[in-house]
C-alpha cells in the first residue's frame, strides 16, 4: 500500500503527534507498506524533498504559537510530485494547513481520506483569546471540528475513549469512530537498551544526588498542563519526604512563570528545570528517575505516561480519561483526584519501595501493549475499511476509461 501522511508537525520539531506519526511509519514500513509525508518547513519558505522523494516539506508561516507554522492549501509544486506518489490512502494528523491541503488533494485525485484527530482544541483556545468571549470561541472550535472532522474524511480515527465521547456524546456524529492507541518504540526506553548510560553521573549532571528520589515530568510548559499543580505540592511533598526531588522537562510559555515560582519559595532545591531537550537524550531522563508524574486534563492520549511505563517507572497521574485505560491503580501506577491524595501517592512510593519496585515490573509490561507493530495492524484495519467503504462513483475518470479498455480487450479476446 502506499500511504501518505500530511501532517502541521514533524521532526525536528517533537511533541506527541511527531512521535505517534514517527512510529506509525516505521510499524508500516515493516509490514512492507511504503509511507510518504507532507509536513511543513520549519525552516524556511523555501520546499524541501528530503529521504529519496518521500517527504517534501511545504513553506509555512511562524503563528506565534510554539514553533507551528501555517502553509497555503494549494501548493502546486507539491500537488504534482504528489499526483506521482499514486497514492492509495491519505492519513491526515492534522485539521487546519496541511490538513485543508489534504482534504484538497483526497477530492481531486479520489483518494480516501483517513483522519486522526489529536487535539482537544477547547482546551487551548485561551491562546487565541486570552480570556475574552471564550464561550463563543468554544462553540467555534466545535463547529471547526465537526467540519473538518466529520464532513471532509472517509473515516476517523482517535487515540483514547476520552476523544471518542467529545464526538459521541457531545459532538453527536454520525459515524464510526476508531479508538486506535498510538504506539510508541517501547525499546527505545528500555534500561538493557541503554548500556552506556551512568545513572549516578546523569544525576549529578542535574544537580541531583543517587540517594535523591526523582518524580518526572516530561511535557510542555503550559497552563493546560497542570504543572502548577505539581509545582505547588513540593513543599509539603519535600516536608514528609526530604530527598524527593521534581525534575520538569520541556520548554513552553509559562517556564519564566515557574522559574519564578520556584525561587520565590525558595524550592530551586528541589525543583529542576531542564527546558527543552533532544529527542534522542529523552529516554536518559526517564532511566534516571523513581517515579513519573502528569495532572494535565488536556491530553487526547498522554504518550508520555507510555513511555514512563517503557521505562520501567511507575505512574502517578490525575484521574483523567485520557490516562484511565492505561494507568490501572496499584498495578502500574497510582491516581488522583487533587492535590491531597497526589502528595499521598508519591509519598507512599516514597515510604515504600517493594511497592514502587512491584508498580515498575507491572508498568513496563503494561507498555508492551502499545508497541509500534500493534499500531500500525490497527491503523492498517482502518484503511481496509476506508477503501472498502469509499464510494464507487469517486473513481478518478482515468481508471473509468482503464477499466473500459481492459473490457473491450477481453471481449475483442472472446470473438477471435
Amino acid at each position: 500500500m502506499r500511504i501518505g501522511i500530511f501532517t502541521d508537525t514533524y521532526t525536528p520539531f517533537i511533541n506527541g503527534v511527531t512521535t505517534s506519526i514517527l512510529m506509525l511509519k516505521k510499524g508500516l514500513e515493516k509490514k512492507g507498506h511504503t509511507v510518504y509525508i507532507v509536513t511543513v518547513n520549519p525552516d524556511n519558505l523555501h520546499y524541501q524533498i528530503e529521504e529519496n522523494g518521500k517527504v517534501i516539506r511545504i513553506p509555512g508561516i511562524p503563528i506565534g504559537i510554539y514553533d507551528y507554522r501555517l502553509t497555503g492549501i494549494y501548493p502546486l509544486k507539491a500537488i504534482n510530485i504528489i499526483k506521482k506518489w499514486n497514492l492509495d490512502i491519505i492519513h491526515c494528523q492534522t485539521e487546519f494547513g496541511i490538513g485543508t491541503f489534504a482534504r484538497i488533494i483526497s477530492k481531486q485525485f479520489k483518494i480516501p481520506l483517513v483522519h486522526t484527530y489529536h487535539t482537544m482544541y477547547e482546551d487551548y483556545v485561551h491562546y487565541i483569546t486570552k480570556g475574552y468571549f471564550n464561550k463563543s470561541s468554544k462553540k467555534l472550535v466545535e463547529y471547526l471540528t465537526l467540519f473538518y472532522c466529520d464532513k471532509t474524511i472517509t473515516e476517523l480515527v482517535v487515540p483514547t475513549k476520552k476523544a471518542y465521547e467529545l464526538f459521541k456524546d457531545k459532538y453527536k456524529v454520525d459515524r464510526n469512530v476508531y479508538i486506535v492507541p498510538t504506539g510508541i518504540e517501547v525499546e527505545r526506553f528500555y534500561l538493557e537498551n541503554h548500556k552506556k548510560l551512568n545513572i549516578t553521573k546523569k544525576r549529578q549532571e542535574l544537580g541531583l544526588s543517587k540517594d535523591d528520589f526523582i518524580i518526572l515530568f516530561v511535557g510542555r510548559i503550559a497552563s493546560e498542563k497542570n504543572v502548577e499543580l505539581l509545582l505547588t505540592s513540593m513543599k509539603d511533598i519535600v516536608e514528609e519526604c526530604p530527598k524527593a526531588k521534581l525534575l520538569i522537562i520541556g520548554d513552553g510559555p509559562d517556564l519564566p512563570k515557574y522559574k519564578n515560582y520556584v525561587n520565590k519559595h525558595n524550592l530551586d532545591k528541589y525543583i529542576k528545570f531542564t527546558g527543552k531537550v533532544p529527542w534522542d537524550q529523552i529516554p536518559e531522563y526517564y532511566l534516571i528517575s523513581d517515579i513519573f508524574t502528569t495532572a494535565s486534563t488536556s491530553e487526547t492520549q498522554g504518550l508520555t505516561v507510555i513511555e514512563a511505563m517503557a521505562a520501567s517507572l511507575p505512574v502517578v497521574c490525575i484521574n483523567d480519561e485520557s490516562f484511565i485505560d492505561t494507568v490501572i491503580n496499584d498495578l502500574n501506577g497510582k491516581i488522583f483526584k487533587n492535590k491531597k491524595e497526589y502528595k499521598k501517592a508519591v509519598c507512599e512510593l516514597y515510604h515504600n519501595p517493594k511497592l514502587t519496585q512491584k508498580l515498575s515490573k507491572q508498568a513496563r509490561i503494561s507498555a508492551e501493549l502499545h508497541s509500534a507493530n500493534q499500531f500500525a495492524t490497527s491503523i492498517l484495519e482502518v484503511y481496509k475499511i476506508a477503501i472498502k467503504n469509499y464510494p464507487k462513483t469517486n473513481i478518478p475518470l482515468v481508471e473509468k476509461i482503464r477499466k473500459a479498455f481492459k473490457k473491450d480487450d477481453k471481449e475483442g479476446d472472446n470473438h477471435e
